[in-house]
């Protein structure tokens, strides 16, 4: 266990390196980029070696796992702020907004208005960011560029929710320069739809970057990176 716990301190202390230097060649402060830790690739056990080692933020892409996890007792008493970084669907919502810190992954009108219904049941205020589909992929999930001023401009007809952002996910092809180019889309398009964006909706946070690409989101102005294989890269 203690050699498993060295190397996830070893891969994240490598991780955090590499956002600090994607932030300083961007000329950005790194303290700006927060890292969500990708556990949906290892069991709760595992997932609680990343949190020793000093990753609190977790992120996982099926709802059903989350709450796994999140009652897991490997992880219990462990102080975990959980993410949910993948597509949800709208009869899982209710069950999943006690457990989320932050949905990553709005994608529709209907399921924002499922989150509203089911936060306002629920006597909370749900957060959450808008997912758009930047790379044109028929088989990504998330709002078209074109509809998101639309969607942005309701915002106050679901007072349950907080929109902190937006999210996107990389193209499947053209690698990192093609990965890049959506991030700058989903930025400008942020920059773009915030200026006449609702009183109290700054869009300010942008979910964007993975192992493979996190430094392309950097550039592009990424606050949360979503960072899975490469902290688990070693590990038997």
């Amino acid at each position: 266990m203690t050699d498993r716990l060295s190397i996830v301190r070893e891969n994240l202390q490598a991780v955090r390196q590499r956002i600090a230097d994607a932030a300083g060649r961007a000329g950005r402060d790194p303290a700006g980029v927060r890292l969500v830790g990708v556990s949906k690739y290892v069991d709760a056990a595992t997932s609680g070696l990343l949190v020793e080692a000093g990753c609190r933020a977790l992120g996982e892409s099926r709802p059903q796992q989350l709450w796994a996890k999140a009652a897991a007792a490997e992880l219990a008493g462990a102080d975990v702020e959980w993410h949910l970084i993948g597509h949800l669907q709208r009869n899982k919502v209710r069950q999943t907004l006690p457990v989320a810190a932050l949905l990553h992954s709005v994608d529709s009108p209907r399921l924002l208005a499922a989150v509203q219904q089911a936060a306002q049941t629920l006597g909370l205020r749900a957060r959450a960011l808008l997912e758009v589909n930047c790379s044109g992929d028929p088989e990504k999930h998330g709002l078209a560029p074109d509809e998101l001023e639309a969607v942005v401009a309701s915002l106050p007809d679901f007072p349950a929710v907080q929109i902190d952002g937006l999210m996107t996910m990389a193209a499947r092809e053209g690698g990192r320069s093609e990965a890049q180019s959506n991030f700058a889309e989903l930025r400008e398009l942020r920059d773009r739809v915030a200026a006449s964006a609702p009183d109290g909706v700054t869009l300010s946070e942008l979910s964007m970057g993975m192992s493979g690409d996190f430094e392309e989101a950097i550039a592009e102005g990424a606050t949360l990176v979503r960072v899975g294989s490469a902290l688990w890269d070693g590990l038997r």
